[in-house]
């Protein structure tokens, strides 16, 4: 105990000191996290201490994107989701496994078969962590790209949760990996079974509490791993399972996400950092397995996933930011390699390699995302370019001649509002986005639509943007705005962002407005005050006009998950 504690203060000493700089430069921390943990892993500490950290900073943070998993989203594009994630998995994990059979015979491992299984892991499956937390505006925003990958990583972690129950039985026969799997399953239909009726009991039972709530969700994570260790399987498995039991949706869950989000930066440093202390100075060999791994995974990982989602009929650029995002070592690929090195079935130089190249991954995918428009546009488009339109064409609808018109860009809360005005006003109008959740609302409901990503040049010239009169974007996305600031049109533009600063900016690039919704709902606050005082509106009026606006917001499902509209 003393010298886990001793470690932990190691780790967070040296993190501390290094998110100063990360903070002050603005990057990302991950690379600052597994710097540390180069630092830590010179101080002497146990190589079984950091392992269990490892373990525990893993299975919380496994827990944590199983409670961000949203099936309800997930579902409109889990079907190309699933069709890129098996073409990965038939395409990416024979090579890869032919590759680790072959370092097995040219070094001399033993169990190559084995080992050859832990190399292909780490080479397909991508990280849920990195991934997620890279994702997290995206996710939140609703951009297709994101929820493309997010649906990869959840197909992943199944995938993977199969390989830790089978891979980590201590005695490989088809009965003790019959039990593991049996086990995993059991504890998967547990936790649907809690997240269908019994955390709703919970929050009925809570009150609305949100401290009793969190306190629920905390006690249904410690009792799965716990039943984890007394079945003999891993923490991690029991971990996710309980993030799948534990609802992320609702207003009643909004205490649990805040309450989890504050504590998950304790187990993001855990993890990153023992990532870092984990790695050693790597021999000849490990440096080769470890070399072809990256390659594997930053290129012929993303590569596949790339032609997988062009040909389900996404265009290039959707594509492309899907795949990029998962071109990194994936925790369970950790998680499967401390399991065989307790074991002492994987041989020094792949579970050497694997921890290189799961530390290269992350900090690389970190400093990468800044230039993915960059490798866009100056490698991919010129490749794939905007060929890629089918799915663009199957899902719109505008008809020919349309011209003087209105184009809306994202039918989110505003662009609802904005498309029943114009209804009213008998305007034509065009309704843009690319959100799969919304395009049954889309297509039902409006006019003309055009479902594609604003990024594309397509998609506007199917919406006939040269010929609108007015384009409106509610999109607060400083690209997008730019996108639609450089459209050849002589139609009107009204845009959205979050600041009074890039508002001027915006509107000396050319914007006729800009919509800033804080200075928006602050008049708004204002009027409602005057119209309080004023005897031609009645209080009764004021509250049911009001109630009436916020029971539209519940009908369409805006009071109870992110919109960036």
């Amino acid at each position: 105990m003393a010298d886990l504690v001793i470690a932990l203060a190691a780790i967070f000493v040296s993190a501390g000191v290094l998110l100063l700089v990360a903070n002050h430069f603005g990057l990302s921390p991950v690379p600052f996290y597994i710097i540390a943990g180069l630092i830590t892993g010179t101080l002497g500490f146990a190589q079984a201490d950091i392992v269990e950290l490892a373990q525990w900073g893993i299975a919380f943070l496994v827990f944590v994107f199983g409670i961000q998993v949203n099936f309800g989203d997930l579902q409109s594009v889990l079907r190309d989701g699933e069709t890129a994630a098996v073409t990965q998995l038939v395409v990416v994990a024979p090579i890869a496994f032919g590759v680790g059979f072959l370092f097995g015979e040219l070094y001399g491992f033993d169990a190559p078969v084995r080992n050859a299984i832990y190399f292909a892991a780490a080479a397909t499956l991508s990280s849920t962590i990195v991934g997620a937390g890279l994702l997290k505006e995206e996710i939140r925003d609703n951009l297709v790209h994101g929820r493309l990958a997010s649906s990869i990583h959840f197909f992943d972690d199944l995938v993977a949760i199969a390989l830790v129950l089978i891979l980590s039985v201590e005695v490989f026969t088809a009965e003790a990996v019959t039990s593991s799997i049996g086990y995993g399953v059991l504890f998967l239909a547990a936790a649907l079974l809690i997240y269908r009726h019994g955390y709703p009991l919970l929050i009925r039972l809570a009150e609305g509490f949100e401290e009793l709530i969190l306190m629920g969700s905390i006690s249904i994570l410690i009792a799965f791993i716990a039943a984890a260790e007394l079945v003999g399987i891993s923490i991690v498995v029991g971990a996710f399972a309980a993030g799948i039991a534990v609802r992320s949706e609702g207003a009643e869950a909004l205490g649990v996400r805040n309450g989890i989000e504050s504590i998950k930066d304790f187990f993001v440093a855990i993890f990153f950092v023992t990532i870092g202390a984990l790695v050693s100075i790597p021999t000849v060999e490990t440096f080769v397995v470890a070399a072809v791994l990256i390659g594997l995974v930053l290129f012929v990982n993303p590569f596949v996933l790339l032609l997988a989602f062009t040909y389900e009929g996404y265009d290039s650029r959707t594509a492309f930011l899907a795949s990029s995002n998962l071109n990194q070592v994936s925790e369970f690929a950790l998680v499967i390699a401390i399991q065989a090195w307790l074991l002492g079935t994987i041989t020094d130089t792949v579970f050497e390699a694997i921890i290189l190249a799961a530390a290269v991954t992350m900090i690389l995918t970190s400093f990468a995302r800044e230039f993915k428009e960059v490798i866009y546009e100056s490698v991919v488009q010129r490749l794939v370019g905007e060929r890629q339109t089918r799915k663009i064409d199957e899902r719109s609808y505008v008809p020919e001649g349309l011209d003087d018109h209105v184009v809306v860009l994202g039918y989110g809360r505003q662009g609802r509002r904005i498309v029943e005005t114009l209804e009213r006003l008998d305007q034509p109008y065009v309704v843009m986005d690319n959100d799969p959740v919304l395009w049954d609302d889309m297509r039902a409901e409006c006019r003309h639509y055009v479902f594609g990503d604003a990024m594309s040049q397509y998609p506007w010239e199917n919406a006939r943007a040269d010929s609108a009169r007015l384009i409106i974007s509610t999109v607060d996305h400083r690209p997008v705005s730019e996108t639609v600031l450089d459209l050849e049109t002589d139609a009107d533009v009204i845009l959205r962002c979050r600041s009074s600063r890039e508002a001027s900016e915006l509107l000396d690039a050319g914007a006729t407005y800009v919509n800033v919704p804080n200075v928006l709902a602050s008049d708004q606050l204002v009027d409602t005050i005057e119209a309080v005082f004023d005897d031609e509106t009645s209080k009764a009026q004021i509250k049911r006009d009001h109630l009436d606006r916020l029971v539209t917001l519940e009908r369409y499902g805006f009071t109870t998950r992110f919109d960036r509209q």
